[in-house]
């Protein structure tokens, strides 16, 4: 029997990256599956029209998924493709993330003033004002650069940038470094942030596709477009993330890598300032054969993820991680750090 033709939405008509992102998942889909006709439908949503306010205040991430997902739920549309750092660690019941896209450079990258062109942060003169509209990446980068101003700045990628070069305001901008090689910018990264200098957000790179969980047809579709390192790493991240009950209003930070079927986890808790921080590693092993595991466990979810063809064992190894490492944090007074951070940037 030929698959029915799903229909793919798109992120939003608004938003260049958003197109990109949905355009390189039907491209892999279109090879697996040609015969398939794959339709993308725009839409936008609150999330992208609310311009001119710092994401931390304007509430939870389900601001850039709601309409979307609601598309998916009255059947309009078939999949929905989103970057992993905006989809909430639980979803709303009747969704999963189908597939989690082989993961691009997660990094945070500085997007230098053309006047400070060549410049590095250290390099930036006393004062300079640095654009971030990250809680996340203010609290890591004041700490390491006292010398330098952090101020909010929104918009879309384009928005941004055009605010950084047409105008004085800003001497550098930080954004994610895998939104400017989406959108062929890469030129205009002048500095990578280390994860010493500056821990990544949860999911930072890679792509989900979120589906109806009932639908098998279309979640056996989109499974083959797991990549198993990024679903482990991103899993990990994504249990310490929730067992901290963290969000864009606190700084919540992580780097996660995979080497011979070991993960290690880093995750970190910050005040808004980043005077006061919790860090520490953990590791476990993923190296597990995969098992028939068809039966009434089938679809069982990960943080939201539902991974078919990675072991089932694996991924429960990869959320324990996440949930151990929270608990660390927890244990020396992480949650103290969070609701005063929470409480401030309410305050604000």
């Amino acid at each position: 029997m030929k698959p029915r033709s799903p229909k793919l939405a798109l992120l939003s008509a608004l938003l260049q990256l958003a197109r990109i992102q949905t355009d390189s998942v039907v491209e892999m889909l279109r090879e697996l599956y040609p015969d398939v006709h794959f339709e993308i439908v725009a839409m936008s949503t609150t999330g992208d029209k609310i311009l001119d306010t710092a994401l931390s205040k304007i509430g939870e991430k389900s601001l850039f998924t709601k309409e979307l997902e609601n598309a998916l739920e009255r059947n309009e549309v078939d999949l929905v493709v989103h970057s992993l750092k905006d989809l909430p660690t639980s979803l709303p019941p009747g969704f999963t993330i189908g597939a989690v896209c082989k993961r691009e450079n997660p990094l945070d990258a500085v997007v230098f003033h053309p006047k400070n062109c060549g410049k590095t942060l250290h390099l930036l003169p006393e004062k300079s004002v640095i654009g971030t509209s990250s809680l996340r990446r203010a609290a890591q980068l004041k700490k390491k650069f006292p010398q330098l101003e952090f101020r909010d700045i929104r918009g879309n990628l384009n928005t941004r940038l055009k605010k950084l070069d047409e105008k004085e305001d800003f001497s550098a901008i930080i954004l994610a470094a895998a939104g400017l090689k989406r959108m062929g910018w890469e030129n205009r990264i002048g500095q990578l942030l280390s994860p010493e200098d500056c821990l990544y957000a949860v999911g930072q790179g890679a792509l989900a596709v979120e589906v109806r969980a009932k639908d098998q047809e279309i979640l056996n579709m989109v499974s083959a477009l797991h990549d198993a390192d990024t679903v482990l790493c991103c899993i990990a991240e994504r249990a310490f993330m929730k067992r901290l009950e963290g969000g864009c209003s606190v700084p919540v930070a992580v780097n996660s890598t995979l080497s011979d079927g070991q993960l290690y986890l880093t995750g970190a808790v910050y005040s808004l300032d980043g005077s006061d921080s919790l860090k520490d590693t953990m590791q476990t092993s993923v190296n597990y054969p995969q098992q028939n595991e068809d039966g009434p466990n089938d679809d069982v979810q990960h943080v939201g993820i539902t991974a078919k063809n990675v072991p089932g064992q694996a991924l429960q190894a990869a959320e324990n991680l996440g949930v151990e490492l929270a608990n660390l944090l927890l244990s020396k007074g992480a949650k103290h750090i969070l609701s005063v951070a929470r409480q401030l940037n309410d305050a604000r």
